[in-house]
């Protein structure tokens, strides 16, 4: 109920101010569960897809963004989202295990296989979790691009800008194969990976972004 509040209030701001362009919408089913995943440039790609979507999307997003600006804090909490600390691998294997329950219930999951921002705009190699997903549920995957959202918030800043933005959302993916294998895990993960760089256009860096902003930060 709080979420579709939410969306009723949000919605209209955000087409106002931002001019939203959508593409692939009908690659999401009506009913039923996906696997919804994307690149992720900014915080409020959270934000932006879920409410472009006529049906809720239950994202994973790390734990600071539950305990950090109240607003972002309160809306994480309003629309059911999935708190994950990164820096623990144990937490990370249980909040995979809540997102087959939310699969299993019939709902849409998004995740970002990159598992944190991008740090310059570029696409890093993704991590395996959309693949262990994919391939525990044999739910399909569909590939999201978002652009220009870095623009409307970039990292370190509070205050939105005003900047057009795009989602392009691509046809479902399925796959077969043991979720146990990580060389499946893999391939599937680089499948995916692919598909995302083709929506958006993206040049393609096949290092971890975490790896990368771990780089950045010894050398400032």
């Amino acid at each position: 109920m709080l979420y579709q509040v939410t969306k009723i209030v949000s919605a209209p701001f955000l087409h106002l101010l931002w001019r939203p362009e959508v593409s692939g919408v009908a690659h999401v089913p009506l009913r039923g569960p996906a696997i919804l995943a994307s690149n992720h440039l900014s915080v409020l790609d959270s934000t932006f897809l879920p409410l472009m979507l006529p049906r809720k999307v239950t994202f994973l997003a790390k734990s600071e963004y539950f305990t950090g600006n109240p607003i972002t804090a309160a809306y994480m909490r309003a629309t059911g989202q999935i708190s994950v600390d990164r820096e623990s691998a144990a937490d990370a294997q249980g909040v995979l295990e809540a997102a087959v329950r939310v699969l299993e219930a019939g709902d849409l999951f998004g995740i970002y296989p990159e598992g944190t921002r991008s740090p310059d705009g570029r696409l890093y190699r993704g991590k395996i979790g959309v693949a262990w997903l994919a391939l525990k549920t044999g739910i399909p995957v569909i590939p999201v691009a978002m652009t220009g959202t870095e623009k409307v918030l970039p990292p370190g800043t509070t205050v939105p800008k005003l900047s057009k933005i795009g989602i392009s959302l691509g046809p479902p993916m399925s796959f077969t194969g043991d979720h146990r294998h990580a060389r499946t895990r893999r391939e599937v993960t680089d499948e995916v990976m692919a598909a995302i760089q083709k929506l958006s256009g993206q040049e393609y860096v096949p290092s971890y972004a975490t790896s990368h902003k771990t780089r950045l930060s010894d050398v400032s």
